[in-house]
């Protein structure tokens, strides 16, 4: 028998069988590629260090915390209420004493017209019928006038109907005064008289009055108000 060559039995050999064996051959292929790709993936995260080689550890750079601190609030400080201080209570003040003024008559005679602010009173001079804010007593011209009290004259002056004109201001408050003096008084203005002191004399003055016969025209009044002067005069 003749023997065939050796790469003519290799090809008959493939030919037949050979077929499996390239199937095999590829499937142990593909397995050693899977195996060493998976051991080459593992390796590299648990190779063990080589002896004397430093060991680089890179470890995440860890942020700083920042604390925040919240400003804390100022907390008001509670104004105290002042205690209510006690008042001394107020020394009343004494008021002054009232002096009791002493009056007297400013000229002696017999009296023409009273006063009178609610009857009206016929006037011989002016011819009609009105109130009577003083009391005319009859003197003779040149007669001297007195302070009725004592006191501290307040004006001089002329009025148009009663003439020359002193008003004394006394020290219980009242006010007096004398109309129908002479011309020329015997006082002025800020001078301080005692009762009884001359302070003009009897004249011809006050028109308004001059159908009556020689006399002194005589007023009081207290804060402005006409009174009676017969409530202070002495009774005669």
């Amino acid at each position: 028998m003749k023997k065939k060559p050796i790469l003519q039995r290799i090809g008959d050999f493939l030919e037949g069988k050979g077929f499996y064996i390239v199937l095999l051959l590829c499937v142990a292929a593909v397995g050693a590629s899977g195996y060493y790709l998976f051991s080459g993936m593992n390796f590299g995260k648990n190779a063990a260090p080589v002896a004397g080689q430093a060991v680089v550890e890179i470890s995440p750079t860890a942020s700083p915390k920042v604390t925040i601190t919240p400003t804390p609030k100022p907390i008001p400080t509670p104004t105290p209420t002042p205690k209510p201080t006690a008042t001394p209570a107020a020394t009343p003040t004494p008021s002054p004493k009232v002096k009791n003024s002493v009056y007297t008559w400013p000229v002696k005679g017999e009296v023409l017209s009273e006063f009178s602010l609610e009857v009206l009173a016929y006037d011989t001079t002016m011819g009609d019928w009105r109130t009577h804010s003083g009391m005319d007593v009859a003197a003779d011209l040149g007669t001297e006038v007195l302070a009725a009290s004592d006191g501290t004259v307040t004006d001089v002056f002329v009025d148009d109907l009663m003439g020359t004109t002193v008003v004394i201001k006394h020290s219980d408050g009242c006010t007096s005064t004398y109309c129908n003096l002479a011309a020329t008084p015997t006082v002025k203005v800020g001078d301080k008289v005692t009762t009884g002191a001359v302070i003009g004399s009897v004249g011809s003055t006050a028109i308004a009055e001059s159908s009556l016969a020689p006399h002194l025209h005589f007023e009081m009044s207290v804060k402005g108000e006409s009174v009676d002067p017969m409530s202070y005069l002495p009774k005669r």
